[in-house]
């Protein structure tokens, strides 16, 4: 039997305390890594073997990188696994997922370099619901008994093993609920810290109007292009639900 080509490629796993989070913008430019965040962990993945080795990494305090077989994650050489891989993590492109920071104007002292830290914070004020992330495990068996005319009104893509359905009203179905801003999905309860930076954000990264900028708590961007979105159907769904091979 031929030997599958794909069976020589390493496939890498990383993590690093989220307190040394700052640390990550050495390897900010790497398009191809993906991050997810636990409480206390941020998650890596989808190194290549260059950048596995490379003197980036290394220097990274508290980092600690695995090699991925067969659903278990080892450390260099070991012969044991260190963990099992998390599962339900929400996977973002790294240069994405940093926290912003944008320069402002200071009447008062000129020439200092002040940044702002992109924040939300909780508000009292209820607004409508737009769009719904749902863990597909939670929702495939209950979506394909939705009418037609439910599903028709939404817009939906996949991010990572959950999926994002964006129209009005929304589908009853368990997931989180977010609110439309200026062209940001922002979870329900929260807007940003400062009033004027919903503007800021959508003139430096969404100039075009091309995407929606989906937020989490923590502070953290998701860019979705809008020309991903499709409409909802039954065989839309299944057809996605078969590609990711989900049991």
């Amino acid at each position: 039997m031929a030997k599958d080509p794909s069976d020589g490629i390493k496939e890498y796993w990383a993590e690093i305390p989220r307190a040394n989070e700052d640390f990550l913008g050495a390897v900010r430019d790497w398009k191809n890594v993906q991050v997810a965040g636990e409480e206390n962990i941020i998650w890596l993945k989808g190194f290549t073997e260059e950048q596995a080795v490379s003197p980036e990494l290394q220097q990274l305090p508290d980092f600690l990188l695995y090699e991925l077989k067969e659903g278990l994650l080892f450390r260099k050489d070991a012969l044991v696994p260190a963990k099992k891989i998390r599962t339900g993590l929400l996977w973002t492109p790294l240069d994405k997922a940093l926290k912003l920071t944008f320069p402002v104007s200071n009447n008062n002292f000129f020439g200092i370099d002040e940044k702002v830290e992109v924040k939300l914070k909780t508000i009292e004020e209820e607004q409508p619901a737009a769009a719904l992330l749902c863990p597909i495990t939670e929702i495939k068996n209950s979506i394909i008994t939705l009418p037609k005319f439910k599903l028709e009104k939404m817009d939906w893509l996949m991010i990572d093993d959950h999926a994002l359905f964006i129209g009005t009203p929304l589908l009853s179905l368990p997931g989180k609920t977010f609110w439309s801003k200026d062209g940001h999905l922002l979870p329900a309860g929260y807007d940003f810290e400062f009033k004027n930076m919903s503007s800021l954000l959508q003139r430096k990264y969404n100039a075009d109007n091309n995407a929606w900028l989906f937020w989490n708590e923590e502070g953290t961007m998701l860019h979705l292009n809008k020309e991903n979105l499709r409409k909802l159907s039954v065989s839309s769904f299944r057809l996605t639900e078969k590609s990711q091979e989900w049991n």
